[in-house]
């Protein structure tokens, strides 16, 4: 799989949202040092213009923001832009915050406050996990789901169902072990990265994500037929039963 870094003379494009002038700054010029081409903007509607703007690789988005939620940023961003890796950058700490922001899209998450060496092993670690090449794989077939890898397309009947990227990830990885019970720590370090810093409720809410679109699918679709279901092993992880 390969997702095309929009490089800016090389360099991954950076979306920076934070309305704090000392952060933000320090986000810029720490990503500029690093080999990063970043772009500040200070509010939720300056970012949504920009990124309609220029295309980039990256955003940092803090929750806070002076005009709006910065969880509307990420689900607007997130959907116009599926392949965009959203890292959400807040002050909360409650779970049901770290939730809502993966639900809402993000990929990753980092609490204030934090350590820029932190960040960019993060950005290191998603961006390097993006842009590994591998050889064409022949679709799969999932009971009445067509999962074709190489194109990153989940069909039922004809029609895409439209999962977020760690969604399919996620999904294409107990693809691979059909009928076979998954660790978490396997499908972490599979669709995530074996050196992840955050919380394994990212498995959980990427996990109920992907049963609900593939619900929503079934419901939806013209005409009848079966999914895979996804059963939960507990204590242990998942399986994918045909």
């Amino acid at each position: 799989m390969r997702l095309p870094v929009t490089a800016d003379h090389g360099r991954p494009r950076v979306l920076v949202v934070e309305d704090d002038d000392t952060i933000g700054r320090h986000l810029r010029d720490g990503l500029r040092g690093n080999g990063y081409a970043p772009t500040w903007s200070r509010t939720g509607s300056a970012a949504l213009t920009e990124a309609t703007q220029s295309s980039y690789d990256v955003l940092l988005l803090d929750l806070g923001l002076p005009d709006m939620d910065g969880l509307d940023v990420a689900r607007a961003l997130r959907t116009r832009r599926p392949d965009l890796l959203i890292i959400v950058l807040t002050a909360r700490t409650d779970d049901i915050d770290v939730i809502a922001g993966l639900d809402a899209g993000a990929d990753d998450y980092l609490v204030k406050p934090f350590s820029l060496s932190v960040l960019l092993a993060r950005l290191r670690a998603h961006l390097r996990r993006r842009t590994v090449t591998a050889p064409p794989r022949e679709p799969v077939r999932l009971a009445d789901l067509v999962l074709d890898v190489s194109a990153r397309r989940c069909m039922l009947h004809g029609e895409e169902v439209p999962l977020r990227p760690k969604e399919f990830d996620l999904l294409a990885v107990l693809a691979q072990h059909p009928g076979e019970a998954v660790s978490r720590e396997t499908l972490m370090a599979e669709v995530w990265d074996e050196n992840w810093f955050g919380s394994t409720k990212t498995l959980d809410v990427t996990m109920a994500g992907l049963r609900r679109r593939l619900a929503e699918a079934a419901d939806t679709s013209a005409r009848a037929g079966s999914l895979p279901r996804i059963t939960t092993l507990r204590g242990h992880g998942y399986r994918l039963e045909l």
